[in-house]
């Protein structure tokens, strides 16, 4: 059975920062794309970072460049998301998941399996 299990969400000031991390199982997890998405109230999930099978290739969505940073850990079946200088409008429900392309995909019905999600807030 596969999974995804998100943690490190939190509540932090503006200009602050946490560390996401996602923990996979089920899965050969260096065969896979991973992705982060973003749900915010009232909006649509959108994509926010992906990471290629090998670690060595990251694409972000424009909002979040410069301030936030994909990475793995093929040994540890784990993909992070470092995010610095928070700001409220990236208060959202975070998620990660696993693509079976190998080549970059922002859009998440380019993604198989995905984790339930960690809130993340962040105040002004």
């Amino acid at each position: 059975q596969v999974q995804l299990a998100e943690s490190g969400g939190g509540l932090v000031q503006a200009g602050g920062s946490l560390r996401l991390s996602c923990a996979a199982s089920g899965i050969t997890f260096s065969n896979y794309r991973m992705g982060w998405f973003r749900q915010a109230p009232g909006k649509e999930r959108e994509f926010v970072a992906t990471i290629n099978r090998s670690g060595d290739s990251t694409y972000y969505a424009d909002s979040v460049k410069g301030r936030i940073t994909i990475s793995r850990d093929n040994a540890k079946n784990t993909v992070y998301l470092q995010m610095d200088d928070l700001k409220p409008e990236d208060t959202a429900i975070y998620y990660c998941a696993s693509s079976s392309f190998s080549l970059i995909t922002t859009t998440a019905r380019g993604y198989d399996y995905w984790g339930q999600g960690t809130q993340v807030t962040v105040s002004s």
